[in-house]
Formats: C-alpha cells, structure tokens, sequence
C-alpha cells in the first residue's frame, strides 16, 4: 500500500519543489518526505532536515594555542612569515619555525615580511573538507589588515561550483591576534554546547563579533612606523621621551591609536582602564592576553584584570611570527567582552 501510495505522490508532487529540495535531501531523507506526504502533512522546510555537519576554519593569526585549536577541533591555515629569503607558514606548532626563535631574530636586527594565506590554500583545505560530506563556517583574520578573507570568499565561491551539495559561509572577523581567538574559542564552544547550525552559529558570529574588545599597546615605535602606523618623527621622538601608545581594533577591523602614555607601566595600566569602563559582566568572562615575547608585563596585565574584577578564566598566549612581524617584540593586548569596541 505504501509503495503504491508513494508512486501516486510522485506523480503528484511539484517537480520544482524536488528541485529545490536537492541540494538538502539524501534518498534516505527524500523517501522520508516522501512518506509526510502520504500522511498529509504539509512540506517541510529545509530546517527540519538532519543538520549536515560542518567545520569551522580559520587562519593562524588567531594567535591561538595549538593544543587549544586541536581541542576546539579547528581547522586553522597559515599565514606565511618571510625572513631571509625563506618562507615560514605560521602553523600554531611552530613547526618551522617557534615564537621563541622569531623573536630571537627579530631583536637581533632580522626583518620579516607577511602574506595571506592564498586562494590555493583555501581551495585545497575546503574541497577536502567537502568531499569528506561536511561543510564549513570559515570565520577569518580582519579584512582591513589582510587579503586572507579575500580569498577565503573566492576560494569557497570555487569549490561550491565543484560541491554543490555543499555549503561555505565565510565571515569577516573584524579581529586579529587573540582577539580574534577569542572569538573561535566561544564560536567552538557554542557549537559544541548547543548544537547549533551553520547559519545559527554564523548569524551568532555575527552579532557577537563587534563586542570582543582589543587593547594594545608596543614597546618598540619602529615596527609601528615599518607598518605606516606611525610617522618617522613620531617614532623617534616618542623613542626620545618613552612615549607608549595605546591601540585598539575599531569596528571596520583597522588597528588604529587611541592615546600615548609616558612609560610602560602607564601604558599597561592604560589597557586594563579601558576594560573597566566597557567590559560585561568580566568576573564571569574568559579574558585571553597575548604578548610578543614579554610574559612578565602579560602576567603583570593579568593580576590587575584579577584584581579589580574577580576574573578567574584568563589566558596568556605568544603573538604569533606574522603578527609579530608588524608589532615587535614586547606587544602586549588584552582581549575580553565589551559593550562596544570603544
């Protein structure tokens, strides 16, 4: 009777709505709709589907720990560090090269360059992730300080025409550093606790991206004026005077200053103020603070955040090579939940 019923309703049914439907309906799950509608149910939407499973990607610039990316089960692409005539992909291991030995060179006199991760590099990583059944909520670097979510669109704009059964949602950040690992680390842990869909998780990245708050500040005004963030004069008479700027990332993703401080200490002190007058809830928060290789003044940021607000959950990490590259050593930034950017 079933089979005699379902022939009835393929001679009935729409041939535009199977059509539609194709791109979200195994067999398994068409005879499945097929069976509803003998029932006289009415058509389902596509949300009511068993969920396809997906993976969310992102660069290396997330700065994040890599046991830390394996565990939030990442799939992280390198930027790429140029040092001497040689290329070092910026994996999170350090496999070519650790955030010790960058920085030993760089406070040597070495000079480094950067480049995106290309489109070939995208294509590659998402088509085997297609091809494995799955698709991908790709969530990179700020596009105001890199070519990388570029690429990332022309890249999944390539493979879908290959995977048409597929899906990549691709989001710009608006982040760098751990800023932009904070925002993966609670993108993962929504995914993971809620079981959410590529578009929910994606429309909750999206609502979300703009409070995760970025305060920097350097010791060195030369890789700042290397980077065009500030002029020749001001990078050597702040030198003169010990003047530290205070940095932060505003809502189109561009690095931008904020005010100058006389001394280190002022211009630590000056990243935790900020914090205090737009941060939500922060005794409940997970704090992450990176650092170009100065642990002590990320440490010393880290008891202030304690001590003033009651944050336990607070995470140090290194300032990657390509990051690195562009604000020295003794960086330091602190990244937590904010009301806005500032």
């Amino acid at each position: 009777r079933r089979a005699a019923g379902s022939c009835v309703f393929l001679r009935l049914v729409n041939c535009e709505q199977i059509v539609n439907f194709k791109n979200h309906l195994s067999l398994r799950v068409l005879i499945w709709y097929i069976r509803c509608r003998e029932n006289a149910k009415t058509i389902p939407s596509k949300e009511v589907f068993p969920m396809r499973e997906y993976v969310l990607m992102t660069d290396s610039c997330c700065d994040l720990p890599d046991q830390m990316a394996k565990d939030l089960q990442l799939e992280v692409l390198p930027l790429t560090m140029h040092m001497d005539g040689q290329d070092y992909p910026n994996t999170l291991d350090g496999a070519a090269i650790s955030n010790e030995e960058f920085y030993r060179r760089i406070r040597a006199g070495k000079m480094a360059t950067t480049s995106a991760v290309n489109v070939g590099q995208f294509e590659d990583a998402m088509s085997a992730i297609l091809e494995q059944g799955k698709d991908i909520l790709c969530i990179s670097f700020s596009s105001a300080l890199s070519t990388t979510y570029q690429s990332a669109c022309i890249a999944a704009e390539s493979v879908q025409a290959k995977y048409p059964e597929g899906r990549i949602r691709v989001i710009d950040s608006l982040s760098a550093s751990l800023g932009q690992g904070l925002l993966m680390y609670l993108t993962a842990h929504k995914k993971l606790e809620e079981n959410l869909t590529l578009d929910q998780l994606g429309d909750w990245v999206e609502e979300n991206k703009l409070h995760v708050c970025h305060w920097f500040t350097v010791d060195d005004l030369n890789h700042l004026k290397r980077g065009g963030r500030v002029s020749g004069a001001a990078a050597f008479f702040g030198t003169m005077l010990n003047i530290k700027p205070v940095l932060h990332v505003d809502d189109a993703g561009h690095l931008i200053p904020m005010e100058k401080v006389r001394g280190r200490k002022a211009s630590l002190d000056a990243l935790v103020a900020h914090m205090e007058k737009d941060a939500v809830d922060p005794a409940s928060q997970t704090v992450f603070i990176s650092h170009g290789d100065c642990r002590a003044d990320a440490e010393y940021v880290a008891d202030l955040v304690r001590e003033k607000f009651g944050t336990q959950d607070i995470r140090i990490h290194s300032i990657g090579p390509v990051i690195g590259s562009h604000s020295g050593p003794g960086t330091v930034a602190l990244f937590y939940l904010g009301r806005t950017r500032g």
